[in-house]
């Protein structure tokens, strides 16, 4: 194992596998090239850990650094993870993917969703995206208006018709279906079934005493000479009228939380919101990923053989009416391709808008987890996070 070093512009800590030193390059080239402030990558294979990096500040506006133990908002990274307990709990066969919502949640057959299945939440297909009428920060955060707001509205297209990304509504719809099957909170299930059994500094809803371990998040733009970064194309003229037009399904799916609210607030962290606010380290996401796919350290994996090909097998793909550009998924994963590469074509995995990603390939046996304090302006393929992907691939 390789160590820790410094360049010109970040003081880079951690241990690098023999075979994978592309990927610590990678990571300083991202300091150096491509803007980053703060941030953490880890790899693991076949159930080892191969890649364990930090480097530069913990805050984006701060000077403190980035410690061993430092975690982060992840933002929609954390749509992974609750995928995994919806999963999960069909593993254990407390939950049927094909049955209607209302099985588990009377009050959400309303206005016309009695046909609503569960997989239809996890792939983005409810046709709930947005809401009539967007909730104030207190409300999204209060564990209650959110789910009322779903079950009482009607859905924008047929379900199970089409897809379109989720990107609000996912938590609400997952943290209300988790509660009525398992009288549990998504975030103490997660805590409880997968963060101490696995070992991970995973938290969907930050504990008071954790709270000195997390960066403030914050804009980030790109250098002007960033080099290699990904996909840097100019947005469609599609998309950028769907960002922009206030009645469109893209700006109400993103503004369902109105006004925006600040991610580095206290009570924002401590709020259950799986669909935006998981806060980890980049170890963590990997550990995860990886146990999903095999055994870690010799522990027990998550997924079993069925539950996996579920995680990883399309439910959804083509153009996406939330996000406009041509998306995959499967149940609750984005799947690889343009508009999220990862490492092949069976990987699974899910990116956090603005940078973070976490993701496996079982094929390969690799797992990553990525996390920053610097967002960027994309929802998906963050340069940074693929060429981060690119240097794994150079490794194998």
């Amino acid at each position: 194992m390789s160590g820790s070093g410094t360049t010109g512009t970040a003081d880079v800590r951690g241990t690098v596998a023999d075979g994978f030193e592309p990927v610590m390059d990678a990571f300083i080239r991202n300091f150096e090239q491509r803007g980053e402030r703060g941030a953490a990558v880890a790899v693991y294979r076949d159930g080892r850990k191969v890649v364990d990096l930090w480097a530069g500040a913990r805050s984006v506006d701060g000077p403190e650094p980035w410690a061993v133990d430092t975690a982060q908002v992840v933002r929609s990274a954390t749509k992974g993870v609750a995928a995994a307990v919806v999963l999960l709990l069909h593993q254990r066969g407390q939950i049927d993917l094909d049955a209607p919502v209302g099985t588990y949640w009377p009050e959400f057959k309303a206005a016309g969703k009695e046909r609503v299945l569960v997989r239809h939440l996890l792939s983005h297909r409810a046709g709930l995206p947005v809401l009539d009428r967007p909730l104030t920060p207190a409300k999204a955060q209060d564990g209650v208006s959110g789910p009322a707001a779903l079950a009482a509205q009607a859905p924008a297209w047929e379900p199970g018709t089409d897809h379109g990304y989720h990107a609000q509504t996912y938590s609400w719809l997952l943290s209300e279906l988790v509660r009525r099957v398992t009288g549990r909170t998504i975030g103490r299930w997660t805590a409880d079934q997968l963060a101490r059994p696995l070992g991970l500094d995973f938290w969907i809803g930050l504990p008071e005493d954790e709270a000195h371990r997390v960066g403030r998040i914050g804009p980030v733009e790109e250098p002007p000479t960033a080099a290699g970064g990904g996909l840097r194309l100019r947005p469609k003229r599609s998309v950028a009228e769907a960002y922009s037009d206030p009645d469109s399904l893209t700006r109400r799916a993103f503004g369902a939380i109105d006004p925006l609210p600040d991610e580095n607030d206290p009570a924002y962290r401590a709020a259950e919101l799986p669909a935006s606010n998981g806060i980890s380290t980049a170890r963590a996401l990997a550990r995860f990923y990886a146990a999903t796919i095999g055994p870690v350290d010799d522990g027990p994996r998550l997924f079993a053989p069925a539950t996996l090909t579920l995680a990883r097998t399309e439910e959804s793909s083509g153009p996406d009416r939330v996000l406009v550009v041509n998306t995959r998924f499967g149940l609750g994963f984005m799947l690889h391709g343009p508009a999220c590469p990862l490492l092949g074509p069976g990987s699974f995995g899910h990116p956090g808008r603005g940078g973070s990603l976490g993701f496996a390939d079982p094929e390969s046996g690799i797992a990553l987890g990525y996390a920053t304090n610097g967002m960027r302006k994309g929802v998906t393929a963050d340069p940074r996070a693929q060429a981060l992907i690119r240097a794994v691939r150079s490794a194998l």
